[in-house]
């Protein structure tokens, strides 16, 4: 298991570098912060502009579903507070929101969003009210730009029960099948049902654009159903083999789309690498501790072709090589802004969120979490260096620098390393901490996420998701408790 050195013991910017020397990790971090305009987090996105506005500063939320709406798709109370807060964070491209089911079938969770013509009214009043908050504490709101992420989880479809998964897959998976009880081949989608499911992205970008929303994001990560389909090398048919064919459905979405005559703009958020799954060693697992991450046993598997961005003869490695194919496709499709994120967080948590304690179906960091943030941070490097001009990347995976996360934003964008910083769950207890920043050059240090990923326990096992160590709105729920000894049962 890694010996972590935690964060808040690192005292200085020098500590935190001579501990990133330490780990041989290529992971940059100024002296200090530096506050006001001339703060490279404070600039404008100059090479572009999105439903024709400016994106005002280089501060993204990325699209996090709290899994607590309706069992129609819905909003709640607890749905508009995160969107409000969103609008407060200081951040001017809000991207995504959360992940909005395409249709009904495709939630991970029967409380996901849905868009839905049912559902305009809600999805309107909640671009309303983080327009309002955002207004309310920074004056202006004509260079705030926000997008709804639309999805279908594919693999990890629940949409009727929270303890049954109704999985619909892109192809067999060798190992991934076992975990989320994928048992015939019904289960993967025919050509023509894929077909379908394209108009259903058509209608939910008209309903996006109905609602007044500036882009959509065309979810291609973590796993969920497209992200799955850029892997499809084993799949038959037009939708599976050649890299044509595994990019068919963005292609086809995003044409017909503009043949509706929809004007709005495209982002997509990308695993731009992924690994073979792992699993908490068995050897080092007892009742009560998880055990550290291992590769599961992917020897009967190579040439590993269940992967996007991975290397086929080592799957605990990636490979770029198609990564810069998809964001040059996107380009030529008129995607303005390509997030980048990494794995998935239902099979490779560590990959892709990097932390310092599991969730409650993961197992323990096999590496210090810094190890983690940097792999993402070079990775966007990489794809930066070689992506065109006109495409925006946002950069992802840097909650777990806590205290040194401005230093290191800063330097990331003032480098031309990304375009954007994207914070994700860890704005659940502290929104504007980027604000914070460059407003007054320091943080509120206890509201720092220190990674504890409760809000990933929770609703792995039922919950709605929220910050419940650092938000009295969530620990005062009666979730708290069930919360702990759900924790206890599996030493998360």
């Amino acid at each position: 298991m890694a010996q972590i050195v935690r964060i808040p013991t690192l005292k200085t910017a020098e500590d935190f570098r001579r501990h990133v020397a330490s780990l041989g990790i290529n992971l940059p971090c100024e002296d200090s912060i530096q506050a006001g305009s001339n703060s490279p987090l404070a600039k404008p996105v100059e090479q572009v502009r999105i439903n024709g506005q400016q994106i005002g500063n280089r501060i993204a939320i990325q699209p996090m579903e709290g899994w607590d709406g309706t069992t129609t798709g819905g909003i709640t109370e607890n749905v508009l507070r995160r969107w409000q807060r969103f609008g407060e964070s200081g951040a001017k491209l809000i991207y995504g929101g959360e992940a909005m089911a395409v249709r009904p079938d495709g939630r991970a969770n029967p409380n996901q969003l849905i868009i839905s013509e049912q559902n305009k009214t809600d999805l309107a009043r909640l671009r309303e009210t983080l327009i309002a908050a955002h207004r309310e504490r920074f004056g202006r709101t004509d260079d705030l730009v926000i997008g709804f992420q639309l999805t279908h989880s594919g693999r990890f479809c629940k949409p009727n029960d929270k303890t049954r998964m109704e999985p619909r897959v892109a192809y067999r998976h060798p190992i991934l099948d076992r975990k989320f009880k994928v048992t015939s081949d019904e289960q993967v989608w025919t050509d023509q049902e894929i077909d379908r499911l394209i108009q259903d992205y058509i209608t939910a970008a008209r309903i996006a654009w109905d609602v007044g929303a500036d882009f959509v994001d065309v979810k291609h990560c973590h796993g969920y159903l497209l992200h799955e389909f850029l892997s499809g090398f084993t799949r038959p048919g037009k939708y599976g083999g050649s890299f044509e064919n595994r990019t068919r459905i963005l292609r086809d979405i995003i044409a017909g789309i503009r043949a509706s005559g929809n004007r709005i703009e495209f982002a997509v958020r990308l695993s731009a690498f992924d690994f073979a799954p792992f699993k908490p060693d068995p050897a080092l697992s007892q009742p009560g501790k998880l055990g550290p991450g291992i590769p599961d046993d992917f020897s009967d598997c190579l040439p590993y072709r269940y992967g996007f961005g991975v290397n086929q003869e080592n799957p605990v490695e990636y490979d770029l090589s198609e990564t810069f194919r998809f964001v040059e496709l996107c380009a030529q499709l008129g995607v303005k802004i390509v997030n980048l994120t990494a794995g998935s967080p239902y099979y490779v948590p560590h990959i892709q969120r990097p932390a310092a304690y599991p969730p409650s179906d993961g197992y323990q960091p096999p590496e210090d979490p810094l190890v983690g943030v940097a792999r993402q941070i070079n990775v966007v490097r990489e794809v930066k260096a070689c992506a065109p001009k006109d495409i925006v990347l946002v950069g992802t995976g840097y909650s777990y620098l806590q205290e040194y996360l401005p230093q290191v934003a800063q330097y990331v964008v003032r480098n031309g390393w990304t375009d954007i910083v994207g914070l994700g769950r860890m704005v659940l207890a502290y929104p504007g901490i980027l604000a914070d920043a460059i407003q007054n050059g320091a943080l509120a240090t206890k509201s720092i996420c220190r990674t504890f990923s409760d809000c990933t326990t929770a609703p792995r096992n039922g919950m709605i998701s929220g910050c419940y160590p650092l938000d009295k709105y969530y620990s005062a729920k009666p979730e708290f408790q069930k919360l702990k000894e759900v924790k206890r049962a599996v030493g998360a």
